[in-house]
């Protein structure tokens, strides 16, 4: 399916995030996707991620998670990520990453689902949150702060769900409405904190599944990092796609 791309403002309390949108090219309404990125930030590579999903008829909007700093590219990148590159890299994005506080995350959540479904293209059905290593986290906040809106969480390597803070994302799961998918690298999680956010979905009724990806490093979804796994990624494609087919067209 052809698809069209855009560039935008996103109004939040906090400022203008920008953000980068992808959606079908046939003047139709399609159902919405909020896409967090991963911590290396709105790039390319997740331009190409939204590009794919547009392509299977979804409304994709990635927003520059770290926009009270600077439009993305938020830090200079190089090409292609080595695991050389990591230490240095994140010596700059930690102060960013510790800034997005969980009352942030939820400030921005409500701007980021509120503009998504004002958007022409986007249809009156429910949306998808997913997510990528931190942005897992902020498609799970989101989901459980809006259980009205969202009816499917994806993350991907995700950074720490559970955790011994009193906001961690494994404590909210009894407000979800949505069905869960998270695909984990092998040393993502513990065994005993997979065991903990199981436990915690099943007591909540929530209907989920939590695959280890064998092999993985984290971040096997990206392309342009040394982390990167294709037949992953494949399989990442071969969960979220029939996710979002079921909970948001009822495919």
């Amino acid at each position: 399916m052809p698809t069209k791309t855009s560039t935008l403002q996103i109004p939040t309390m906090d400022g203008q995030a920008d953000a980068f949108a992808a959606f079908p090219d046939d003047g139709e309404r399609h159902p919405g996707v909020l896409l967090y990125m991963d911590a290396f930030g709105l790039r390319p590579e997740l331009e190409a991620k939204a590009r794919e999903l547009a392509a299977h008829g979804y409304y994709v909007l990635v927003p520059n998670v770290y926009y009270r700093h600077r439009p993305a590219p938020v830090i200079e990148l190089p090409e292609h990520i080595t695991a050389e590159d990591r230490p240095a890299l994140f010596g700059r994005l930690m102060p960013l990453i510790e800034a997005h506080t969980t009352e942030r995350a939820l400030r921005d959540a409500d701007a980021y689902l509120r503009f998504l479904t004002a958007q022409p293209e986007v249809g009156a059905g429910p949306v998808a949150a997913i997510g990528y290593c931190m942005g897992a986290v902020l498609a799970m906040r989101t989901a459980t702060a809006h259980p009205d809106r969202v009816a499917a969480v994806a993350g991907f390597h995700p950074a720490p769900l559970v955790t011994d803070a009193p906001d961690s994302a494994h404590r909210l799961v009894p407000k979800l409405a949505a069905e869960v998918h998270l695909g984990l690298a092998e040393n993502d999680m513990r065994p005993e904190a997979v065991d903990e956010l199981s436990r915690a979905l099943d007591a909540a009724g929530v209907g989920h599944a939590i695959e280890l990806y064998a092999g993985t490093v984290h971040g096997f979804t990206m392309s342009d990092t040394a982390a990167f796994d294709a037949s992953a990624l494949q399989r990442h494609w071969d969960r979220l796609l029939p996710l979002l087919s079921r909970t948001l067209t009822g495919g």
